[in-house]
């Protein structure tokens, strides 16, 4: 990770987590112990990659930071949400996350599963009342609209179906990029246009060109999962190692090979910096983050 990329990572991690903690009920409020865990679930370290590209597009379109906090929040809340959910038995079954006992591990299933029903509803509940968003009724509805597809079942939760379905099975190419379009890039997606769409005004062809780089840091961010899966170890990951072998997932790898599987999360990281042409400097972030999403080992 380069300085500048360093610096923004920083500036971005410490806003999202204020603006999170200034969500989230404080775990003295009852129900305590549903507020403690979804407390747990969300402050408990993470990259913040998709805050990170809220404040990225935002920042390519002149967009001040403080109208950003919301979305920002909004889709870290809907992603750990997502995680606790896909750690329960019923899905992933894991126990590790983030170098911790998962959130069903640390509390218990029902608190898991509230913990997620509770994170997805205060996302919502953020894009529409934040006031400092500085949007009118329109804007908050466009922006509730993208995050709900995204969330739902033609974005993650579809792409999580489809990856239950896809244990033991072998898929094609289309079939696995399909998958993970829905299940890992829906919400990259989501997260820069949350950002573009604080700026009504913008060239559509470029908030095109920052929907076209979001698709592909989508599917590269997914093949890289999968390849550290295979070359990570469990303490750097903060999570379980070797998942998907163990539970016969189709991964990258498995279809292209370990060098193919590189090469391709290469081809899509130049593609998306490309469709970043017509952006200046304020777009760098955006630039930095793609090459990050193929370096990074967790």
């Amino acid at each position: 990770m380069n300085d500048a990329l360093k610096a923004f990572t920083l500036e971005c991690q410490a806003r999202v987590e204020q603006a999170l903690d200034r969500l989230l009920p404080p775990p003295t409020t009852r129900p305590t112990r549903l507020h403690g865990a979804m407390r747990y679930a969300t402050l408990n370290g993470g990259k913040r990659i998709r805050p990170m590209l809220v404040y990225g597009s935002g920042q390519a379109l002149d967009i001040a930071w403080e109208r950003l906090d919301a979305p920002a929040s909004a889709v870290e809340l809907i992603h750990a949400y997502s995680l606790v959910h896909d750690d329960l038995p019923a899905m992933d079954d894991d126990d590790l996350r983030r170098n911790q006992p998962t959130c069903h591990r640390a509390y218990d299933e029902a608190t898991a599963i509230l913990v997620g029903d509770a994170l997805q509803s205060l996302a919502f509940k953020s894009l529409c009342c934040d006031p400092c968003m500085q949007a009118d009724a329109e804007i908050r509805l466009t922006m509730v609209e993208a995050l709900a597809r995204a969330s739902g079942s033609r974005g993650m939760a579809g792409g999580q179906a489809l990856d239950l379905l896809a244990v033991g099975r072998e898929l094609n190419l289309a079939e696995l990029e399909n998958l993970h379009i829905h299940k890992t890039g829906a919400l990259i997606r989501a997260a820069v246009r949350l950002g573009a769409l604080l700026d009504p005004d913008a060239d559509k062809g470029l908030t095109h060109r920052l929907d076209h780089y979001a698709k592909c840091i989508g599917l590269a961010f997914q093949i890289q999962d999968d390849i550290l899966d295979i070359e990570g170890d469990t303490e750097t990951l903060g999570k379980t190692k070797g998942k998907d072998l163990a539970q016969e997932k189709p991964t990258y790898p498995s279809l292209l090979g370990l060098a193919g599987a590189k090469e391709k999360a290469s081809l899509l990281v130049d593609e998306a910096i490309q469709s970043l042409d017509s952006f200046s400097d304020e777009a760098d972030p955006l630039r930095w983050i793609a090459r990050y999403i193929t370096d990074r080992n967790h």
